[in-house]
Parts: structure tokens; C-alpha cells; sequence
């Protein structure tokens, strides 16, 4: 476990030294945090209480889905894309003779990334929103610390998602492809750009048994207060269960991969 605890360390302090990279996140998520926000303000004032939601839970979503872009990587563009370049190129042969197991190596160092942004890109857009608009932040610090541990099980889950998607490349060579349109669906099926409560009817139903409702819905949700008591631990659960699935066939599926290894290059 220490092995695994110094390559979260590291992990964190690689993205840390991105300083520009984080300063140009920071600001794009603000911009484009603030131009939704005045699109829910707007549809709002047209549907109060639309989702569930008022209009300053509906502000602080906004604020919380531009805060968790980068800590649950929405989008991708984490360890996935490293990972696929080593098995194009052929050095992913090296990491199988590691000392150590290639799932949980990638996991550990993913979570120091996504510690990183957490605490910078997650942070930053909220208090500078928080000077904007009235959100609707909880006073409890116990709230606090269930929201903390819903993202952490909202990170593994979209590392198990994001995984699987690396280990596509060991048969395609190039995952960028499934990369790019897992990162749209995910960026869909999480809520990011509405609510999952708003979605109509079956499609809405559809949405939140997904893995992606794990992203962002649920932890927002967990730091509104619409999950308390056995409804917090039912959506504990069932992050806990996507992520026991996902990471259970990211295992099986890398024992066939292993098995059948192209080299390329190398």
C-alpha cells in the first residue's frame, strides 16, 4: 500500500506543476460557469422548482458541475490517454514486469490527479461564483464530509469507466476514438449540462441508473441535501456497486488483454 500511496503523491504533484494548464482551467470553467448560470437563471424564472431544484440549488449545481469537470475527468484526457499511447507504442510491455498490479498503479496515481483538482479546480470556480450568486451552500460540516467521500467514489468510478476504455486499445491499437465519445456520453449522462432530474420520462429513469449518474448528479445531490440517512447510504451503494462492477470487469478484461499482447514498435 505504500507503493500505491507514493504514486498518488506523485500523481498529485505531476498535475500540480501544470501551473498555466490549472490557471487557464480555472478560468474557462469560471466563463463558461457563469454563462450557464444566467441559462438557469432564466429557465428558472420560467419553471421554479424545475428538477426539484430551487433556484439556488439549481445555481449552486451549475457551480459544484464546473468545480467537478476536472476532478472526475468528464471529459477524459487523464491517465487514459498515456495509457493507450504505451500500449501503441509497445511500453506497456515494461509496466507488466512492474512489481506491482497495473490496475491499482493506475487508480492510485488517478486519484492523486484527481485530489489535485479537487482542491484547485474544484474550489476555485465555487467561491468565485459564491461572490456572484446566492447558492445554496449547506452550514452542516457533516454534509461537507459526505459530499467529500460521494466524489471519491464518483472518481474511482469514472477511473473503472476510463479504464476500460484504455484497455479498448489493446485490441483497436488506438483508443482515442472510444475515448472521445465516452467523454460525450459522460458528459451527458452525468448531468452536466442539465440536471438528471430534469430529463423526461423514461429517458430520465434510464440516466440515473447509469454509472455516469455517479459523476456529478449524486454528489450534488449529497451536498444539497436530497440524500440523508438511508437515502445517503442507497447512493453510497450504488456508486460503490458501479464501482465494484466496472473495476471487476477492468480486471477480467486486462487478464484477456495481458494474454494476448501486440507489441508495436518495441
Amino acid at each position: 500500500m505504500r507503493l500505491y500511496a507514493l504514486v498518488a503523491a506523485g500523481g498529485f504533484r505531476r498535475h500540480a506543476t501544470y501551473r498555466v494548464a490549472t490557471v487557464a482551467g480555472v478560468f474557462t470553467n469560471t466563463v463558461f460557469g457563469f454563462i450557464v448560470a444566467y441559462t438557469y437563471i432564466a429557465l428558472w424564472d420560467q419553471k421554479p422548482h424545475l428538477g426539484g431544484y430551487d433556484q439556488a440549488q439549481a445555481l449552486t449545481y451549475v457551480w459544484l458541475g464546473q468545480g467537478m469537470m476536472a476532478t472526475v475527468a468528464m471529459l477524459g484526457g487523464g491517465f487514459e490517454d498515456e495509457l493507450i499511447e504505451r500500449v501503441r507504442s509497445g511500453d506497456i510491455a515494461t509496466d507488466l514486469y512492474r512489481p506491482a498490479d497495473l490496475q491499482l498503479w493506475w487508480l492510485a496515481g488517478d486519484l492523486g490527479r484527481a485530489a489535485f483538482h479537487f482542491l484547485v479546480r474544484g474550489t476555485m470556480p465555487m467561491m468565485l461564483g459564491a461572490l456572484v450568486f446566492d447558492l445554496a451552500l449547506p452550514d452542516n460540516p457533516f454534509v461537507w464530509i459526505a459530499f467529500v467521500f460521494s466524489v471519491v467514489l464518483g472518481v474511482v468510478v469514472s477511473f473503472a469507466v476510463r479504464y476500460l476504455v484504455a484497455l479498448s486499445s489493446f485490441w483497436l491499437l488506438d483508443g482515442a476514438g472510444v475515448a472521445q465519445i465516452i467523454g460525450l456520453v459522460s458528459l451527458f449522462f452525468s448531468g452536466m449540462l442539465l440536471p438528471l432530474n430534469v430529463f423526461p420520462g423514461v429517458l430520465g429513469e434510464l440516466a440515473k441508473v447509469l454509472p455516469w449518474s455517479s459523476l456529478l448528479q449524486i454528489p450534488a445531490d449529497v451536498l444539497l441535501g436530497k440524500h440523508t440517512g438511508w437515502g445517503l447510504v442507497g447512493a453510497y451503494a450504488f456508486q460503490l456497486g458501479w464501482a465494484a462492477v466496472l473495476l471487476t470487469v477492468g480486471r477480467l478484461l486486462q487478464s484477456a488483454a495481458t494474454r494476448k499482447v501486440v507489441v508495436q514498435g518495441g
